[in-house]
């Protein structure tokens, strides 16, 4: 008789999360069930819950490596000091922007995961966009260093750089803007609008 092999706690955990985050893009993440995640790994439930207390935790988990991703590709942009702050918020708010449709849209990846956290409010959202305005405040920060921002407060500044994208950044609205305009094209025309902003 062949043994099962055995595998670590963090292991086990590893292998949750992927079988999690494939039956989420598959099928959706409201048509799983903790006990589709432990059959697709020959475990039981119970077994599943002492790695993770819940669905939304696992979905969590996912959902904050995810946005992680999504953060190390802004950072490496603004970064880049040699380049002018306005064209680094451009391509960040690009980025961000594609990312989102890229991940939630185009692939369906995991798109009714999102809309739970935004619904559920969980943490890793919030701390998302607290990212998000960070990001955004250090490079507004070397603008107003080289002259070229005229603002006070570069943090306010980055809650408004944010706010002013709402319909291309937040993926429910992509999903629903989509068929109406061309949203890469929306993306440049709102950023740009924004830069003025930070110049008057």
């Amino acid at each position: 008789m062949t043994s099962r092999p055995r595998f670590t706690a963090d292991e086990t955990r590893e292998r949750i999360l992927a079988v999690a985050e494939e039956h989420f893009r598959r099928v959706g993440y409201a048509k799983t069930a903790v006990a589709d995640v432990a059959g697709e790994l020959g475990m039981s439930p119970a077994n599943v819950y002492r790695f993770f207390p819940s669905k939304a935790a696992i979905c969590e988990e996912i959902a904050r490596r995810l946005l992680d991703s999504c953060h190390d590709i802004l950072r490496q942009i603004a970064a880049e000091r040699t380049v002018p702050a306005e064209d680094r918020l451009a391509r960040m708010a690009m980025s961000l922007h594609q990312f989102n449709k890229a991940q939630f849209f185009d692939e369906r990846r995991l798109y009714d995961m999102v809309e739970a956290a935004m619904t559920e409010n969980w943490h890793v959202v919030k701390g998302h966009l607290e990212e998000l305005v960070a990001l955004f405040a250090e490079v507004i920060r070397d603008g107003m260093a080289s002259g070229a921002f005229i603002v006070r407060d570069p943090v306010e500044a980055a809650l408004s750089f944010k706010q002013c994208h709402a319909s291309v950044f937040h993926p429910t609205l992509i999903a629903h803007c989509a068929h109406d305009s061309d949203l890469d094209e929306q993306t440049s025309r709102l950023t740009q609008f924004a830069i003025r902003a930070l110049k008057a």
